[in-house]
């Protein structure tokens, strides 16, 4: 019996952990599974194996109770929990747990008080208005659940894989890939080299004195699930966690080539082709064929490939066909993360941070911030730990004392405050105008239509007291789409107001997105690259909202945190 893969067995992980809410278990234990499954999901070697090994308690968040499970699993290809689990509800209602706005609580009401257990007989109950009978339920629900049912949702299509995860998986890859004794150059291609903010599968170009035994050395690695096509052009394989990996072997003198065609994109290598057949030239991953001599230019260099078509060399995150290949175009000054000075979005231990004040601040000044804002979740956040009023001014003496003691950085006093659904803040205003800097973000009510949404982050903007607007469009990437808000709207009201909008950083957010960024920079809206840490481990996510901003063309000038405190201040409006 061959080891279950690492998908295979987080698949089952998640399962139990919905049979165990089901059946009425304690969150702690739902929990515990949903956790285990994310660990052996995003785990880069055999869960299998390790099992096997004794090790996989070295994982985080697999103790012993589940190496227990997981031992079961591999010597006798089944969980005994599951086992009677399943017995005890009908398969469908798992199904019927995948819906948005359902999960497990909700359908083992339905299935308590209406019979039912699958996700045909919930569209049937819908369709003949049956659910609005149920407390909890009503006409809304049922036209939402029947819209998602004709959608597909629940049958788990693959996902793509978000950025970050995806580069902790190539980078041990690229590594070993580079250590191999045969191997001369090896460099990431794709999306994942354009920082987009998810992928499909990764792509990596190299070149080898043996390229046979370089493609054998990527095929016999433990950080692969299985691999196949295995000769001198290259490999195939699968990760563990289930992203397909294509290594490509060229000569050195057509690393360029193939470089520049597979890190695309598709739109921009299109739009390359399309410029160089009316200069005569016919561009491929082999070469640059030119008409007019019938010699092709192998290129070792991305750089020379653009050079022979005559184009000012655009960097891989711009490469979207969105003006980089325009005759006007000039390579701009993208930004870095080494330029930014501060943060302007954390959280503490007062919230739902798991840092202090202190070492949140010892941290930030670890990685060379200048400034920091303390901008824990506001009274009515909807979960952690909420600060009311009183412990609110508690809160900002003990930052402002904390700031005082520390030499090197100033710490601001902030909050995120939570926008109500009429457009209102949490907090009153003579409240808020004891603070240094307010964040204001939508927490609740994702579901308003985009009119009612877009009035609601309108109005919040257009209060005098509120600096930035965090997390404009509440994405999470492959999670949750935006909700439905105009963005040209809250765009113009931010410019309206000199109020920043923030590119949140938490890798699964990147939000504004890179689209919305350029836009908002070039209607003269003045933006943050903010980490929204929870941790202190956290404060370096903001390298992936640096991706974001140079897929935006975003310049230092654009970005405000850029500038020292003074200056970043002076731009709020008025001044204040």
């Amino acid at each position: 019996m061959p080891d279950p893969t690492n998908a295979e067995i987080a698949a089952l992980l998640d399962e139990l952990g919905d049979l165990y809410e089901l059946d009425g278990a304690i969150v702690h234990r739902v929990l515990a599974y949903r956790n285990a499954a994310k660990a052996v999901r995003d785990a880069t070697t055999s869960v299998a194996a390790r099992t096997r090994a004794g090790t996989v308690t070295e994982i985080a968040g697999i103790g012993k109770t589940l190496e227990e499970k997981l031992r079961a699993l591999v010597e006798t290809g089944e969980i005994p929990a599951m086992t009677k689990l399943r017995a005890k509800f009908p398969p469908g209602l798992v199904e019927m747990t995948r819906l948005p706005g359902l999960g497990p609580k909700r359908a083992r009401k339905l299935f308590d008080e209406l019979g039912i257990d699958s996700v045909q007989a919930l569209a049937t109950a819908a369709q003949a208005q049956r659910l609005r009978g149920i407390k909890g339920f009503g006409p809304k629900f049922e036209e939402s659940v029947l819209a998602a049912i004709d959608a597909g949702a629940g049958d788990a299509p693959r996902r793509r894989t978000p950025l970050h995860e995806a580069l902790a998986t190539a980078e041990p890859l690229l590594t070993a890939l580079r250590e191999h004794p045969a191997s001369e150059k090896v460099e990431l291609a794709g999306s994942a080299r354009r920082w987009a903010d998810s992928v499909k599968d990764l792509d990596i170009i190299a070149t080898a004195s043996d390229p046979r035994a370089l493609a054998e050395g990527f095929a016999e690695l433990d950080l692969l699930e299985s691999s196949s096509g295995i000769g001198e052009a290259g490999a195939r394989g699968r990760t563990h966690n289930g992203l397909s990996v294509d290594l490509k072997i060229v000569a050195p003198a057509q690393f360029g080539n193939l470089l520049q065609h597979f890190t695309g994109s598709k739109h921009h290598n299109v739009a390359l082709r399309e410029a160089a057949v009316k200069r005569g030239l016919h561009v491929s991953e082999y070469g640059i064929l030119d008409d007019a001599t019938g010699q092709t230019h192998h290129c070792e260099t991305e750089q020379e490939v653009y050079e022979v078509l005559g184009i000012p060399y655009p960097e891989p995150e711009l490469r979207e066909n969105r003006g980089e290949l325009s005759p006007d175009f000039q390579p701009p000054e993208l930004v870095r993360l080494e330029d930014l000075r501060g943060d302007l979005h954390s959280h503490t231990v007062a919230s739902d941070g798991h840092g202090t004040i202190r070492e949140m601040a010892t941290a930030a000044m670890q990685r060379g911030h200048e400034y920091l804002a303390i901008t824990d979740h506001s009274a009515s956040h909807g979960f952690g730990n909420d600060v009311s009023p009183a412990e609110l001014r508690k809160h900002m003496a003990a930052v402002r004392r904390v700031s005082d003691e520390l030499d090197g950085i100033t710490l601001l006093a902030g909050s995120e405050v939570n926008i109500l659904p009429d457009g209102s803040l949490d907090y009153d205003d003579e409240l808020l105008e004891q603070l240094d800097w307010v964040v204001a973000s939508v927490h609740t009510a994702f579901g308003m239509s985009g009119e009612d949404m877009t009035a609601r982050i309108v109005r919040a903007i257009e209060h005098p007291l509120v600096d930035v607007l965090g997390h404009p469009t509440g994405r999470l990437i492959e999670q949750r789409a935006p909700y439905a808000v105009d963005m040209d709207a809250v765009i113009d009201a931010a410019a309206r107001t000199s109020t920043f909008l923030e590119i949140n950083s938490s890798p699964r957010r990147r939000d504004l997105s890179d689209v919305h960024a350029r836009a908002a920079a070039a209607a003269g809206v003045k933006l943050l690259v903010d980490s929204d840490a929870h941790r202190t481990t956290t404060l370096d996510t903001q390298r992936w909202g640096i991706a974001t901003a140079r897929r935006a063309w975003l310049r230092p000038q654009d970005v405000a945190n850029t500038l020292p405190l003074d200056e970043l201040l002076a731009l709020r409006r008025g001044g204040r």
